[in-house]
């Protein structure tokens, strides 16, 4: 008997190895049946030592890219449906990103550790806390600020997203310390952010949707048979009936379900 036929999934190494301990990236990749269809998910593991670094360490910028940004170009890895940017950043006391424009970009920062300060030019001026979530939908055209004021390391994920029509107005949004149990929505792309703590051994339902995008902030989980520590990501297409499970204390993770009409590329 071909044993794939029953096997939900098959492993496939891809390439470099994540960090010490992490293991290889893989693909799960479904298995074929006998009449060439698939059968379940395909969950693509990028870890945190492949993410492309850049920033300015100097000027107490640290930057790490999950896709082709700035001068990296990759045109193997542009977008993950309507994702574009998934970037880890850390601002040393008093660094930050002087005043910069950006257009037709959805703009969502969860900060890790630490306390952000965003002024734009529609007259917005917040600090950004660990537990918040931060949107700016730059539409036809916006310039601001990021910077860490405070007298402590700053560190956050931010995570631009493409959306379905371009042009509009600029809009600005702040949803303090957001609740497991509260997606958050960002109709221009198609797109809900799920926000899920767990503890060792807690479990949570992965969403099925044609695309989900899976970044982890702390701790470790485990995905489709596959442990994720922080900065690991996971791009799964057509996912269902997935669960994450903590695998140590109070792990963090950062869930985009996409349902726009852009697919992987």
């Amino acid at each position: 008997m071909d044993k794939t036929a029953l096997s939900p999934h098959v492993l496939v190494p891809v390439g470099r190895s994540g960090p010490a301990g992490a293991g290889p990236r893989r693909v799960v990749a479904p298995a074929h049946g006998r009449d060439g269809s698939t059968v379940g998910p395909v969950t693509d593991v990028r870890r945190a030592g492949e993410r492309y670094r850049g920033g300015d360490p100097a000027a107490g910028i640290e930057s790490w890219h999950a896709f082709s940004f700035g001068p990296h170009y990759d045109p193997g890895n542009l977008r993950f449906g309507p994702l574009l940017a998934c970037n880890e950043e850390r601002l040393a006391p008093g660094a930050g990103f002087d005043e910069h424009p950006h257009s037709h970009t959805e703009i969502v920062t969860w900060v890790v550790e630490g306390e952000l300060t965003h002024r734009d030019s529609a007259g917005h001026e917040t600090r950004v806390r660990p537990g918040d979530v931060q949107r700016l939908s730059s539409a036809g055209g916006v310039r601001h600020v990021e910077r860490n004021d405070a007298g402590t390391p700053l560190t956050f994920v931010q995570m631009w997203l493409a959306p379905s029509a371009p042009g509009g107005e600029p809009s600005y949004e702040i949803v303090r310390g957001i609740a497991d149990s509260t997606p958050y929505a960002v109709p221009q792309a198609g797109a809900m952010l799920h926000v899920r703590r767990l503890d060792a051994g807690e479990r949570t339902a992965v969403p099925d949707a044609p695309l989900v995008y899976v970044h982890v902030v702390r701790g470790e989980v485990r995905l489709d048979g596959e442990v994720l520590g922080p900065g690991d990501a996971a791009r799964v297409t057509d996912a269902k009936d997935l669960e994450a499970e903590g695998t140590t204390a109070a792990a963090e993770v950062l869930l985009w379900e996409l349902t726009g009409p852009d697919r992987a590329g």
